[in-house]
């Protein structure tokens, strides 16, 4: 029994070693995929904004469409960099989760570009994913941490 007590102590600890590391690089790596493919799409595409300007929320409807093509379109590219390099996380994670809100009230809610049954599956998994980014950082595998500790052990 000891053994076997011993065995999943050994587990349970090396388990932790990349749970500090490796919950938030793999949300980070899949966001920054997904969002930086939607920016692209973007990038090469034409402004379909005009369409369903009236659905976007306020403030946003009182931007001119090309503004909130742009705005979007640099947000999901700047934003999926920073999220690969762990750079600004917490920024950049509270950034899309406002430019996945503003999403799913003018384009998943049935306005335009649906990619679930209902609309509303894709994006609330995308706020979910996003949460632990937003309250707890990019984890130890990310800049923001290399830049914390950097400037931690200055102060001491």
């Amino acid at each position: 029994m000891a053994k076997v007590l011993e065995s999943w102590s050994w587990g349970v600890e090396k388990l932790g070693w990349g749970g500090g590391f490796l919950p938030q690089l793999m949300l980070r790596t899949f966001l920054a995929y997904e969002f930086w493919e939607s920016g692209i799409e973007k990038y090469q595409g034409s402004n379909w904004f005009g369409d369903i300007q009236s659905a976007f929320p306020f403030p946003f409807n009182l931007l001119p469409p090309d503004a909130n093509w742009n705005m979007a379109m640099w947000f999901e590219l700047l934003g999926a960099t920073a999220l690969i390099l762990g750079l600004a996380t917490r920024f950049f994670s509270l950034s899309l989760i406002i430019l996945t809100i503003v999403a799913w009230a003018a384009v998943h809610s049935g306005n335009g570009y649906n990619v679930c049954d209902n609309g509303y599956k894709l994006p609330l998994m995308y706020l979910v994913m996003f949460l632990p980014l937003f309250l707890n950082g990019g984890g130890k595998a990310s800049l923001d941490h290399l830049l914390w500790t950097s400037i931690s052990s200055r102060r001491s």
